[in-house]
């Protein structure tokens, strides 16, 4: 193995991410999965969760579920605790799960929609990274990998709430970064872009649409969840180091086709 093949390795390292029961979040468990980490599957449904864990298992990779709905403070902690007592610790967390139950314009938007995105958007993930972060400490460091979007940096029709709380999330992780770093915590922010997910399915369904969004991507076509895995490997391990604070873009171009 070559050195710097070896800075990709995780062994020994555990993981958690949340909305990992299917998309993007299955993809990027498996990804710190096969370089060793020991994954924690995560979301609100125990037998999603253990569904998945199994599969990674029968594949010879270490993993368990525990299921979270990260938006109540209760299962939040539940979440931290139990993965400490059956890991011994937390190195790396990817604060994936995210909702948007709005689909329009702002000035339509209820105020209680809005106080649901950010809830589990923002608030969550903020609180969560705060109960990772002793353990990360005592550990000597660790990686924090907010999933935040394109259209966190780039505002586009229908959403706009879920675009401020992304937004937020990119602004989140610069804070993280500069505040923790002294305890050698990194934090940085992947955004991806449209991606074939079930969170994007009335986008990818419409074939008259996408075939116009593909159009004006240089890519030239929509990504695959795997292809979201890899950027997070890199900031979850030792090829990474020195990425504390930076936004990732993995869009096929869009940000620069519009």
């Amino acid at each position: 193995m070559s050195q710097i093949k070896s800075r990709f390795d995780l062994t020994g390292k555990v993981a958690i991410v949340t909305g990992s029961s299917k998309g993007i979040g299955a993809a990027i468990a498996r990804g710190l999965a096969e370089q060793g980490a020991a994954v924690v599957i995560s979301s609100r449904k125990q037998d999603a969760v253990d569904e998945v864990a199994a599969e990674f298992v029968k594949d010879g990779l270490k993993a368990i579920g525990i299921a979270c709905h990260i938006g109540e403070p209760e299962q939040r902690a539940a979440l931290i605790e139990q993965t400490i007592k059956h890991f011994g610790g937390l190195d790396i967390l990817v604060n994936n799960a995210a909702i948007n139950p709005f689909f329009g314009p702002i000035e339509h938007t209820e105020e209680a929609v809005f106080d649901k995105i950010m809830a589990v958007n923002v608030k969550a993930p903020w609180l969560l990274s705060n109960l990772a972060l002793p353990s990360m400490t005592e550990r000597g460091g660790g990686s924090i990998i907010n999933i935040a979007s394109v259209e966190g940096m780039h505002p586009g029709y229908g959403l706009g709430i879920y675009s401020v709380s992304k937004a937020a999330m990119i602004m989140l992780t610069k804070n993280q970064a500069k505040e923790w770093g002294k305890y050698g915590i990194r934090s940085n922010a992947v955004c991806p872009g449209l991606i074939k997910t079930k969170f994007s399915q009335a986008l990818w369904t419409n074939e008259k649409l996408l075939t116009q969004l593909e159009n004006n991507l240089p890519s030239g076509r929509m990504g695959a969840v795997e292809e979201m895995a890899g950027v997070v490997m890199m900031l979850a391990s030792d090829a990474g180091s020195y990425c504390t604070g930076s936004v990732f873009t993995a869009d096929g171009g869009y940000l620069i086709a519009n």
